[in-house]
């Protein structure tokens, strides 16, 4: 069995095993590693950038390495390389976890309980949830769900296409990252540049698949390409403007604006402007159209593994 074979069974499995399981409540990968880092910036901490750039190579790098070395200790057995590719692709996606959250907010807001669902919201994004409205957390539901379709789903299939089981642990490992010190607060503006633009460039290749497949999963795909084409650049963000907009054009709403981070007002450009404002019942639509994106994902990127097998051999 080749390398494309094994990739494409193991992250079959691994999605599957994301569906039926989601993430555990201890114990998770991912939370494992967050914890060695913090302990690593607690090391290396200065309002340097240089700082920044050694903790950012000490921890991809060493995530890196230590998946690269158990890959070639199961090189051997086919099993195992699936087996190790299945649980590698469980640990770094999170489309479960991401529905579940999304779907527990949705199910307080059509239950008239605003309160529950600002509660919940801190568990999906980074918002001030007491500054929302029901519209407007139903509106930060459905952009997280979109941006978080690239980050946990689609940019780990695209690396795990790329580089097998070290590609999936190093895109977590950086996304990760970017989540605790890639934000510009006083802290991290010098120290999280690093994590930032290793993010950026590490999620370019997923944002533009994501935003490809929303247009040709949703339920317009012409609104979508229009709004990706008229709107994504306008985002400050060069990943999440892409998904955003082509989200927002498939399920016919608008997106972005006014929001809060951290007490401070953001007023970002409207993603596709021609559409109506988001409601409550658009966050299953949005989960309904991840779940399609992800499952389409593995598709394109198992049959390039395929295909490019086939043109070398």
């Amino acid at each position: 069995m080749g390398a494309d074979r094994v990739f494409a069974y193991g992250a079959a499995a691994g999605l599957l095993g994301d569906l039926l399981l989601g993430d555990p409540r201890r114990g998770h990968p991912v939370a494992v590693f967050g914890r060695a880092a913090g302990a690593v910036e607690r090391a290396l901490w200065r309002d340097h950038r240089g700082r920044g750039a050694l903790h950012t190579a000490v921890c991809v790098g060493g995530a890196v390495s230590s998946a690269a070395l158990a890959a070639s200790a199961v090189r051997s057995s086919r099993t195992a390389s699936v087996a190790l590719t299945a649980a590698a692709t469980w640990a770094v996606v999170g489309g479960t976890s991401l529905a579940r959250e999304a779907r527990q907010i949705g199910r307080a807001l059509e239950a008239g309980d605003v309160e529950g669902a600002r509660a919940r919201l801190p568990h999906l994004c980074g918002r001030d949830p007491q500054a929302l409205d029901a519209d407007g957390i139903a509106r930060a539901v459905v952009e997280s769900v979109a941006e978080n379709t690239s980050d946990a789903v689609v940019g780990a299939l695209v690396w795990g296409a790329a580089a097998g089981v070290p590609g999936l642990v190093g895109f977590r490992a950086v996304n990760t990252l970017d989540a605790m010190v890639g934000h510009k607060s006083p802290r991290y503006r010098r120290y999280g540049w690093a994590s930032a633009r290793l993010d950026d460039l590490t999620g370019w290749p997923g944002a533009r698949l994501t935003a490809v497949l929303a247009a040709v999963a949703g339920d317009d795909p012409r609104g979508a390409v229009r709004a990706w084409r008229a709107d994504a650049r306008k985002h400050p963000s060069p990943n999440a403007g892409p998904v955003e907009a082509a989200f927002a054009g498939a399920l016919g709403v608008r997106l972005g604006g006014t929001l809060s981070y951290g007490g401070c007002v953001e007023h970002r450009p409207v993603l596709n402007g021609a559409g109506r404002a988001v409601q409550q019942g658009d966050i299953e639509r949005a989960v309904r159209l991840s779940r399609r994106v992800g499952w389409l994902a593995l598709g394109v990127c198992a049959g390039a593994r395929l295909l490019k097998r086939g043109r070398t051999s």
